[in-house]
Order: structure tokens, then C-alpha cells, then sequence
């Protein structure tokens, strides 16, 4: 797999907005919010021929806000038409004048673009900032109430700025394999991440089509790291089509299922009630998946990682084990 590493095309954006008005009250699904508004301006931005996709895209999201009591509906399963992830940071739901908002964009494959950030996104968010329109400008939302700040942009592990202070620097050019360097995917993991053996799920997720028995509660299974490891190599082959053969060796495989769930905390979010969130505690490990995870957690896993599912963070755990 290793060798297809630097053939996968991303580039991650970190974006900061500061709220300007007295109070903002941020939605439950901030994500889905964002994707709905950017989205909708977007594609009233476009011409017409390239505004249709952006449209069809969005329809669901239209009959979504015509509903009546919308906030019990589940959000619907619906993407930009281009590859992107919008990963919202956990924080708090109220906020001030001058305080910051932060969440991540990432685009991928042919989406992994600069000029199309420049000319259609960046510019999308300027005017869901100001926006006097109606259907978002509302009392104590976000929506019209915020600046942006700063955008940085990854480089490796590191971030490195394309806005800041709200000044566009347009020398910057950020390519598409960027993102890779010097992320040390062949190095010692298991002495790096100190033997972790806890998975915590950030955003919810929803991997029931990588369980072998396709009955009707699969969405309530909880995925081992087999089943983990076999959504990576599905959105892994997503990135890059032309790849046949099997990622992941049979000797790892066959050692995962051995690893058993020692403990299982996870719950429903309200408004998907097909996903999952929270933590697991393995038996352990095996310092062969931790490069296979690491990856998983930029990349996302399963269903709806156009809204930032599907990610999650290794962590040694506090229990015993």
C-alpha cells in the first residue's frame, strides 16, 4: 500500500471564523449546516451548466429546511458533488463577539484543487459571513454574523498559513501530495503512539456495509478492527481506482481477529440514528494497524464523511486493559 501513498491527492484546510455579533448559537450538526449554506451559495455563484449538479446535489437539503419541526428529521444523507470532508472540531454550541470557530476542510482526488478553493469556496464563505439573506440570517445564528480569521493549510503535521488576519497571501500555492510529507508512516508506531489500545470516535460513524452478515441490525453491530481496517481499504481503493489487489496482508488480518473489545461506550447522536459515537477499548493493538488507523482517521470511514464522520483518534487507555 506504501507505495500508493503519494499518488492519493489532498489538501487539508484549517479554518478559523470570529464570531462578530453579540451571540451565536451554533446547530446541533454544525457540519451539515455548513455544507447546506456554502453549498447553496456555491451553486448560485456557478454558471448555470456548472451550477446544476451543485443543485441536484442540494435538493434534498431543500426539502429538508421546507419541512415542518426539521430539527427532529433526520439530517439527509446527501454530499457536495465534489469529494470533500467537512470535519467540525467538538467545542462549545454558544458564542460571543471575537470568539473563534474552527473545523477543517478537506478535498480529495480531483477535488484536491487550489483554484477551485480560491475561486468557489473561500469566496462562498466571505458571503455566508455577511449574507443579509432570509433563509440564513436569523437571530443568534451564524449565518451572516462572522469573519474569517485565518485559513492554514497542511503540510505534513504542520499548518501553514494562507490567510491571516483576514489577508489573503495569493503567492501560496499548496500542492495535492503536501499533506504526506514527513507524516513518518514507516517508523516506529508502537513506540510513537506508547501502545495505544483505545479507539475514541470524534464524529459520529456508520460502517454497517463492511459486516459480512447483511441483516437487518447491522447498523447497531460494533465494528472490530477487522471491520475497521476493511472500511479504510474501501475508501483507500475509492482514492484510487485503478487498485486491484488487497491492501492489507492476511497475516494482519488474521492476527485482528484475535484482538477482542475489552469495553464499549458508544451512543446514538440525535438526528442519525443509524450511526454511533464514543469509545472502544481493545485487548490491544497490533503495531502493524496503527499506519492502516492513522490513515483511516484523515482519510474518514463509511457512510456520510462529507459531514466529517468517520474519524477518530488512538489513544493508550487509562483502564486496565
Amino acid at each position: 500500500m506504501w507505495n500508493y501513498i503519494k499518488s492519493v491527492n489532498l489538501i487539508r484546510y484549517l479554518i478559523f471564523w470570529r464570531v462578530n455579533s453579540s451571540l451565536v448559537r451554533l446547530p446541533r450538526s454544525l457540519s451539515s449546516e455548513i455544507s447546506a449554506v456554502l453549498g447553496s451559495i456555491i451553486a448560485k455563484r456557478l454558471p448555470s451548466n456548472e451550477s446544476r449538479r451543485w443543485q441536484k446535489a442540494l435538493e434534498p437539503w431543500d426539502r429538508y429546511f421546507k419541512g415542518d419541526n426539521n430539527t427532529e428529521k433526520n439530517i439527509p444523507q446527501t454530499s457536495w458533488p465534489i469529494d470533500s470532508v467537512l470535519l467540525t472540531y467538538p467545542a462549545k454550541r454558544t458564542y460571543g463577539r471575537d470568539e473563534i470557530i474552527i473545523w477543517e476542510l478537506k478535498l480529495f482526488g480531483k477535488s484536491a484543487d487550489h483554484e477551485l478553493f480560491l475561486e468557489n469556496i473561500l469566496p462562498a464563505m466571505e458571503e455566508a459571513g455577511y449574507t443579509s439573506d432570509n433563509q440564513w440570517n436569523r437571530q443568534n445564528r451564524l449565518w451572516g454574523h462572522f469573519d474569517i480569521h485565518s485559513v492554514y493549510v497542511a503540510h505534513g503535521k504542520n499548518w501553514q498559513p494562507l490567510v491571516t488576519n483576514s489577508v489573503l497571501d495569493l503567492k501560496y500555492r499548496p500542492s495535492s501530495v503536501q499533506w504526506y510529507d514527513e507524516l513518518s508512516l514507516d517508523t516506529n508506531w508502537e513506540a510513537r503512539f506508547h501502545t495505544p489500545t483505545q479507539l475514541l470516535w470524534v464524529t459520529p460513524f456508520n460502517l454497517s456495509d463492511f459486516f459480512e452478515n447483511k441483516d437487518k441490525r447491522k447498523s447497531q453491530k460494533t465494528p472490530n478492527l477487522e471491520v475497521i481496517l476493511k472500511a479504510f481499504e474501501n475508501r483507500f481503493k475509492s482514492l484510487i481506482p485503478e487498485i486491484k489487489e488487497s491492501l492489507i496482508s492476511q497475516e494482519l488480518l488474521e492476527e485482528l481477529k484475535k484482538v477482542s473489545i475489552n469495553n464499549i461506550s458508544l451512543s446514538r447522536p440525535k438526528n442519525w440514528s443509524e450511526c454511533l459515537i464514543g469509545t472502544q477499548l481493545f485487548s490491544y493493538i497490533p503495531s502493524a494497524a496503527i499506519p492502516y488507523l492513522e490513515l483511516a482517521s484523515i482519510f474518514h470511514i463509511g457512510k456520510q464523511i462529507h459531514y466529517g464522520f468517520g474519524t477518530f483518534t488512538l489513544m493508550k487507555s487509562t483502564k486496565g486493559s
